[in-house]
């Protein structure tokens, strides 16, 4: 996987660019983030598994809502996949439609942009014979849909806290800090994040989990860490976020 930046005008809303590319049939765990993404197939074909043998076949141009659960993708031998990783709150730039519709899905992207634009983008990356050419297609294509450039500082801010706090924040307390009743603040929060407040601290707090293997701490000790006070609790929010218990996890290869 190589990753390369977006441009300049870009680089408030997007994070990154990966480029993934697969001569033999792989499968990615790829774990719930905080931020959405693109996804542009300009060769070969993609899945992602559900349950022990169902597969689905992802369009050409997808975008990705962010999710509690982990998905398993499926890359067939000789593909080659740009994904836009977003930075939090910048989907909401190029998007009118409520980003937390979005949660748990992945659905193609001519939902949002003409069907067209995309028929030509795709067929643009597949002839491009280099990554700084696929990079400079995806930026005039980006900036030719950017509509809201102006984010919500007061959404940003809330969750800067929650990420300083490794998740562990009282949800009503954050909105009273920011001076806006709960509900307002959890409708802002959503449409522009595309999860709810208390969504995103759960992957923040298990994400920072992920961050600090064990290290001769037991599972106890890295569940109490967590904030979590009951051992069951933290094993099923585990498995259903990672598809592996914690011992089984840490042994296991690097995720993304």
């Amino acid at each position: 996987m190589k990753t390369y930046l977006p441009s300049p005008h870009l680089q408030p809303f997007i994070q990154v660019y990966r480029v993934i590319e697969s001569q033999d049939e792989k499968v990615n765990r790829v774990l719930p983030d905080t931020t959405p993404a693109i996804a542009f197939r300009f060769k070969g074909q993609v899945r992602y598994l559900e349950g022990e043998q169902s597969t689905v076949v992802l369009p050409a141009a997808v975008i990705s809502g962010l999710r509690n659960t982990v998905r398993l993708i499926n890359y067939q031998p000789d593909t080659a996949t740009m994904i836009v990783q977003f930075k939090a709150a910048g989907a909401a730039a190029f998007f009118k439609t409520p980003l937390h519709e979005l949660f748990e899905h992945s659905v193609s992207l001519d939902h949002f942009i003409n069907r067209q634009q995309i028929t030509d983008l795709e067929e643009q990356l597949s002839a491009a014979t280099t990554d700084a050419q696929r990079v400079l297609l995806l930026d005039n294509f980006l900036l030719a849909q950017l509509r809201f450039p102006r984010q919500d500082t007061l959404v940003l801010n809330a969750l800067q806290q929650i990420h300083i706090a490794n998740g562990d924040v009282n949800m009503k307390a954050l909105a009273t800090s920011h001076y806006i009743s709960q509900d307002a603040f959890e409708k802002r929060f959503r449409k522009v994040m595309g999860t709810t407040p208390k969504q995103m601290a759960s992957i923040i707090r298990m994400r920072a989990v992920l961050q600090q293997p064990p290290a001769g701490r037991n599972l106890t000790h890295l569940a109490l860490d967590a904030g979590y006070f009951d051992q069951a609790h933290f094993n099923r929010s585990f498995k259903r976020f990672t598809g592996l218990t914690p011992t089984a996890f840490f042994q296991a290869p690097s995720f993304w």
